[in-house]
């Protein structure tokens, strides 16, 4: 019966949800924990943001709820959570404003069919599997973009910890720029509260590290709030009715033609967004992601969130991030937050609304230090400058550019510099370093234990694929092998880590082959690829070669190699790295 279930197939659930094998009373708890704090973190950041958009407040609540639920049980990540963000509300704020008066029913109405198309267009992108366009971002470009969002943050939340109304102020930058300017009006309740909201988590994490430590840091906060006499500090405020409202997006055809464009550039905002903040904590927590279901998970959520009253949601950093912090271990978070939302607001949004702004500011600037990773950036350093410049640039970019162009410039960095690598393959000068037995090859360049190379052949490992970005860097250096009067003639290529060519690389060694020729020596091949060997045979280089320079073994290939020489210059020399040396006229071996 054992061998049995073992090989059984798993069932659909397991198949459409892999993560449900994670579920267990622990992650259970872990996750209802985390979506308490999701939910308390999300309620002023949609009551905020939907104003950001020019809607209604409760756009911000229904957009925190629907898409959140859908996002996660159709997604791939098991720490994003979906809803509305200060990104996208101003790019839709930006795009719509000259179309409709900001508020109105018309409005409204434009936001809600432009969810609907731009939800389209994320789920035709992740069901024709577009989605590996993600993978071009590196790593690195990853790690600066989650420290210049840990700024992002940071700054965005420095008012709300000094007590400063900035209900006039809008982005990050412009946030911490007032706050700095404002610090002599700082309101000591609000930034007290804050202190408090830190200081507890950070004890909590300290003493208990399996306790909710960002939730009981914004318990106590909002005790002491309430404790301090006449201190008046800001609060979430009211909380409308959580229950969406069913909707119908629906505007006059003349405005469709205009909002194809909009909807395209916002899906590409959202998508960037998403995915990136997706793979940022599955490095964090070692989970494979399906950029593709993402796409489909993101795309459906505003599809179905189009119906709801709800508004272009996506992956929000001020709630992953926490998410992720708190330990949730599976989707299921996510959908506690929501449903939570939907259970608390309804019978405690008095009750709720006494949440300080400042402890919710707190918990982002906890969130915030842990996402810079000191230590990683002192590792990158020491370790690649190249890597340090790339999160370095995307770090830059994510604070003084919009999200979607520092995502963009990351990705960009990466492929150049992959590019500028794969175009200077490896090309290393083979020999030996001793004449006893067993001998290798060694890399001979730089190495004073070296033996000399032989006058007459020339032992070349290529290292990388040899496509058109690579040809004129090869190019260059078969080149000056064979620049100067006493340069070998016959040239053995060891070719097994030479993975592809294209047609320009079958092009260069085509020529490659016609110089050899031409200066009295030839070209010769050891265990070319099946890929290499492949594109030889379509462009005709096979035959212009001939089958008799092609080896499987080295030693047979040096061995015919030796064999072919000038034995007049075998005579003077005194090198004779090779055994079948020994065979040739001239100098002893004994006496080399």
């Amino acid at each position: 019966m054992q061998a049995f279930a073992s090989n059984a197939e798993p069932s659909l659930a397991m198949r459409l949800w892999p993560w449900l094998a994670r579920v267990n009373a622990r992650s259970l708890r872990l996750d209802a924990q985390a979506g308490l704090l999701g939910m308390v973190l999300s309620l002023p950041q949609g009551i905020a943001f939907a104003t950001l958009a020019g809607l209604p407040i409760e756009y911000g609540v229904y957009t925190s709820i629907v898409p959140c639920i859908v996002a996660a049980l159709c997604g791939s990540s098991w720490h994003v959570t979906s809803g509305p963000t200060n990104a996208i509300s101003l790019a839709m704020l930006a795009m719509l404003a000259p179309l409709a008066v900001v508020g109105s029913a018309n409005y409204i109405a434009l936001a809600l069919t432009l969810t609907f198309m731009v939800g389209a267009i994320q789920l035709a992108v992740g069901v024709f599997r577009l989605g590996s366009v993600a993978n071009f971002i590196s790593p690195v470009a990853l790690f600066g973009f989650t420290a210049g969002a840990a700024l992002l943050i940071a700054m965005s939340a420095t008012p709300d910890v000094l007590g400063l109304n900035t209900a006039d102020v809008h982005g990050a930058v412009s946030s911490a720029s007032f706050a700095m300017t404002h610090i002599a009006q700082t309101h000591w309740a609000s930034a007290l509260v804050a202190a408090t909201t830190i200081a507890v988590a950070l004890l909590v994490k300290y003493w208990q590290k399996d306790w909710p430590y960002l939730l009981l840091g914004l318990v106590v906060a909002t005790l002491v709030s309430l404790l301090l006499p006449n201190a008046q500090v800001a609060t979430v405020g009211h909380i409308p009715s959580p229950f969406p409202q069913l909707s119908w997006p629906s505007v006059p055809l003349r405005d469709l033609p205009e909002l194809i464009g909009l909807a395209v550039a916002l899906s590409l905002v959202a998508l960037g967004q998403s995915v990136s903040i997706a793979k940022a904590l599955a490095d964090r927590s070692g989970q494979r992601i399906d950029t593709s279901r993402e796409f489909v998970g993101q795309g459906l959520s505003n599809v179905v969130g189009a119906f709801f009253s709800c508004y272009v949601s996506c992956g929000s950093l001020n709630r992953s991030v926490p998410n992720f912090e708190a330990g949730a271990q599976t989707p299921l978070a996510a959908v506690f937050s929501a449903v939570l939302m939907l259970a608390l607001v309804g019978v405690a949004a008095t009750q709720l609304a006494h949440i300080p702004a400042a402890a919710v500011a707190g918990l982002l600037m906890l969130v915030a230090w842990s996402l810079l990773d000191v230590r990683r950036w002192r590792y990158l350093w020491r370790v690649s400058r190249r890597d340090f410049t790339i999160a370095a640039l995307t770090l830059l970019a994510t604070v003084t550019l919009r999200l979607e162009y520092a995502i963009v410039l990351g990705a960009l960095l990466s492929v150049m510099v992959f590019l500028y690598r794969t175009a200077h393959p490896a090309m290393r000068h083979m020999g030996f370093d001793t004449r006893e037995q067993p001998r290798r090859f060694v890399d001979v360049a730089n190495n004073e234990t070296a033996l000399a190379e032989c006058p007459q052949i020339k032992l070349l490992r290529m290292e990388g694929d040899v496509y058109f970005g690579a040809v004129q860097s090869v190019s260059d250096r078969l080149q000056v092998l064979r620049g100067t009067p006493d340069a070998p003639k016959h040239l053995l290529v060891m070719a097994k880590s030479m993975n592809f060519i294209d047609l320009a690389g079958a092009q260069l060694w085509a020529h490659e082959l016609a110089a050899r020729r031409v200066m009295g020596g030839d070209l010769y091949f050891h265990r070319p690829r099946p890929e290499v060997t492949a594109m030889w045979h379509t462009t005709g280089f096979d035959q212009a070669l001939g089958a008799h320079h092609v080896f499987g073994d080295k030693y047979t290939a040096i061995a015919h190699l030796v064999s072919v020489v000038d034995p007049g210059i075998c005579r003077c020399c005194t090198a004779r790295v090779f055994d079948e040396c020994a065979n040739q006229p001239g100098a002893d071996i004994s006496n080399a």
